[in-house]
């Protein structure tokens, strides 16, 4: 595996990072998650001789953002390690970007489209990019029509959630009204998406660039929060199993779906196969698990590239952003 060596690379500079602020935990259900991958993330920064700050975003942000920019020792670039609502949104980078600091990960409007899951497949078939099937659930739903429309089985899923939080199979009207109801509880509109009867994929994104595609297998009904950061089952393959066309095909299709809503730096998109081999796009993360259990480590190490030069890319990446809007 390639380590990141400072002295040979000549492209790193610690120094001229600057301070570095790593903005974790936050207030969204995906606090715990950040909280490990923001942990990660210092530690890593430490390791490559940065200075950096572990900055656990709260309803005091603001305040806590104009005390640092006033100190002897302001914040020059921050590392967005937030995730779900306030890190993903936008919300965060535009804070940052109103105080002038570059950072990590993609803009504003990428961030808050992308947030949400149903505005980003509606761009996703403007541009005849494939997801699949999905309606827009309500209170006064027809449960019947709707299940019938999707195949019978449908994943129900918070438009603005990550992690797989609130998320639910139904193979009955019933089930599919019991689902919209749990995933209401959480953050967005909440949808039915046709249930892809096949494997489950992602490619991690950086710098414009397509990392090797990991194939998830789990004992799970599907790829939920337990078998995201719990469980020790969970399968990543990688190589993936696909044919080299079919991999190639699939991280073209990939950065293809992540440059069309706009999104830069790095991320991962999610995507499922169906039994005939036709892939189907999910969703994006603009901001991606960092933990001992997250995928793009894992594709950045199947390349040869360490965690510690994983997040020196991504922190270079933060110069790409200030004073942009996207």
């Amino acid at each position: 595996m390639l380590t990141f060596d400072k002295e040979k690379a000549g492209i790193f500079d610690a120094q001229k990072m600057g301070r570095v602020a790593v903005l974790y935990g936050g207030l969204s259900s995906e606090r715990e998650v950040s909280l490990k991958s923001g942990r990660a993330i210092f530690d890593a920064l430490l390791r490559l001789g940065c200075d950096a700050e572990l900055v656990d975003v709260k309803e005091d942000f603001l305040l806590v953002l104009a005390q640092a920019q006033a100190s002897e020792k302001p914040w020059q670039r921050a590392f967005i390690a937030l995730h779900g609502v306030g890190g993903e949104d936008g919300v965060i980078q535009a804070v940052l970007q109103m105080a002038s600091i570059p950072y990590t990960g993609s803009g504003v409007l990428a961030s808050a489209l992308t947030m949400n899951k149903w505005r980003t497949k509606q761009l996703w078939m403007e541009q005849a990019l494939a997801t699949p099937a999905h309606e827009l659930l309500h209170e006064n739903s027809d449960w019947h029509a709707c299940i019938r429309k999707l195949g019978g089985v449908a994943i129900v899923k918070p438009a603005c959630e990550g992690s797989s939080m609130g998320m639910r199979k139904a193979t009955s009207a019933e089930s599919l009204r019991n689902a919209y109801f749990f995933a209401r509880q959480f953050a967005g509109v909440v949808l039915a998406e046709a249930w892809i009867n096949g494997p489950e994929f992602t490619v991690g994104i950086l710098n414009d660039e397509a990392l090797p595609v990991i194939r998830l297998e789990t004992d799970s009904e599907f790829y939920d929060f337990d078998a995201k950061y719990v469980s020790n089952n969970t399968r990543y393959l990688c190589p993936c199993g696909l044919s080299p066309d079919k991999h190639l095909e699939l991280q073209q299709l990939a950065l293809s779906a992540f440059n069309a809503v706009g999104c830069r730096g790095w991320g991962r998109v999610d995507v499922m196969s169906d039994d005939t081999g036709k892939f189907y796009l999910l969703e994006v993360n603009t901001v991606p698990g960092m933990t001992d259990h997250s995928l793009v480590p894992k594709a950045a190490a199947a390349k040869g590239v360490d965690f510690d030069g994983l997040v020196m890319q991504i922190l270079l990446s933060s110069f790409h952003f200030i004073g942009e809007v996207v």
